[in-house]
């Protein structure tokens, strides 16, 4: 210790008598600190700027864009293909003059039994369609918390696109399980609930290596917008496809096919973190270290369950989740069936209809979010506020325009008005609850 500092005070000695090095093995020590950090200063000066460029980063946020929009696709298909897959009850159409809670038959419709449009196959009463459609949760609801677990200790980037490619598979012998029994398709789509289970961990653990703070609100409603965006386009292309001569098979061939192709883009393109991507910058990944921080990733921890359990941060995160999940899905999964069997718009209707609100809160989540970040920026909300205000949006308005809708009775047209403000209202929530499922 006393060596070094006798060494550093003959250094400055000699400094100030106009020697800028002692010894040419000191002349090579400072050029090559003096290297470093100009380096290191022009590196900063360049991640300063590199946040308005499009980078490895944004190549990221848009294949899991892409990537969403197939598992989304993959999952509601089914709302769609149900109404053509069963055979219409030859009796509702007599008892819709009747029940008080179905609406009367349009004029031209009246007359016919059964129209042309849907004949179906399957003999499955609303109970039987109610187990069908609900089956995928019981397995999206096993595999989170293990979608999560591996993403850590496996990657992200191996959890994700293995997660979508095997519900891509199991999407494309949908059709096989179906006609063969009812056990086989339930098993069918409780293993896709499974393998789609995995991705929203997988994700988020990503964008915690991926995203700095600073973006990640903008950045998570782009990359969850692609769920709005594959249930958009699947309800409405579900129902076109229904009415050509390949009928309702079509829907889980073609989404199912996607999701394979998705896959050959993903394990090529995409990298668990900057320091694995081949072809990232020097400056884009020191702005991204910047602002995440340095993750310990190959430090194996224990789970802090009772940490966990008794936070309270963590309770309300989760039963503001349930409660906002309750109302979302049970729209997404039972809206074309409303539409179909008590406004009874036909299946080229019902399928554009049924995603008109999806088309909505992708809308409504960009201009939200932009919003919220520019409070954000000027200081007029903490975050804090934003999370709770956006969660207020979330939850409130959808719960008075659900609550609104037997209102409407049979308005079909005032009925998808109250739809779409329920559903569009709930985009702010990835502005609140979702942004709490990053690590920051």
């Amino acid at each position: 210790m006393r060596r070094w500092s006798l060494q550093r005070f003959w250094s400055w000695l000699l400094s100030h008598l106009g020697f800028t090095c002692v010894t040419p093995v000191d002349c090579q020590i400072l050029e090559t600190a003096s290297a470093l950090q100009q380096k290191e200063d022009e590196c900063k000066g360049e991640a300063d700027t590199v946040k308005a460029r499009f980078g490895k980063r944004h190549e990221l946020i848009m294949l899991l864009f892409l990537g969403f929009a197939g598992v989304y696709a993959m999952r509601v298909n089914l709302s769609v293909a149900i109404v053509a897959m069963v055979i219409p009850n030859p009796h509702s159409h007599t008892e819709s003059k009747q029940a008080d809670d179905i609406c009367p038959l349009p004029v031209y419709q009246q007359g016919s039994n059964v129209t042309s449009e849907n004949r179906g196959e399957f003999n499955w009463d609303e109970r039987t369609q109610g187990m069908l459609l609900g089956s995928f949760f019981y397995g999206y609801l096993l595999t989170n918390y293990l979608g999560g677990r591996l993403a850590d200790k496996l990657g992200g980037r191996l959890i994700f696109g293995v997660g979508v490619i095997l519900t891509a598979l199991l999407t494309m012998i949908s059709p096989l399980a179906a006609r063969h029994s009812i056990f086989a398709f339930v098993i069918i789509r409780i293993l896709e609930g499974m393998t789609e289970g995995v991705t929203f961990p997988a994700m988020n653990v990503m964008a915690s290596y991926w995203i700095p703070p600073q973006e990640r609100a903008r950045s998570l409603t782009r990359i969850v917008g692609g769920c709005q965006i594959g249930t958009v386009v699947t309800l409405s292309a579900s129902g076109w496809l229904t009415q050509t001569s390949w009928g309702w098979p079509s829907i889980f061939y073609i989404f199912g096919l996607y999701g394979l192709v998705w896959g050959w883009f993903w394990f090529r393109y995409a990298s668990d973190s900057p320091d694995d991507h081949p072809t990232i910058s020097v400056a884009e990944k020191l702005y991204i270290k910047h602002g995440i921080g340095e993750h310990r990733r190959n430090e194996c921890l224990d789970v802090p369950w009772r940490s966990i359990l008794t936070s309270t941060p963590f309770l309300v995160v989760i039963v503001a989740h349930i409660g906002h999940n309750w109302g979302f899905y049970c729209l997404l999964t039972e809206l074309p069936t409303y539409l179909k069997n008590i406004q009874h718009y036909d299946m080229k209707q019902n399928g554009i209809l049924s995603a008109v609100p999806y088309l909505v809160m992708w809308l409504f989540s960009l201009v939200y979010s932009s919003i919220m970040d520019h409070l954000l920026e000027k200081g007029i909300f903490s975050t804090k506020q934003i999370r709770r205000f956006s969660m207020v949006v979330a939850n409130y308005i959808p719960m008075v325009s659900v609550l609104l809708v037997p209102w409407a009775k049979c308005d079909g047209r005032l009925a998808v008005l109250l739809i779409c403000v329920a559903v569009g209202a709930t985009g702010a929530s990835l502005c609140g609850m979702h942004c709490a499922f990053q690590v920051s």
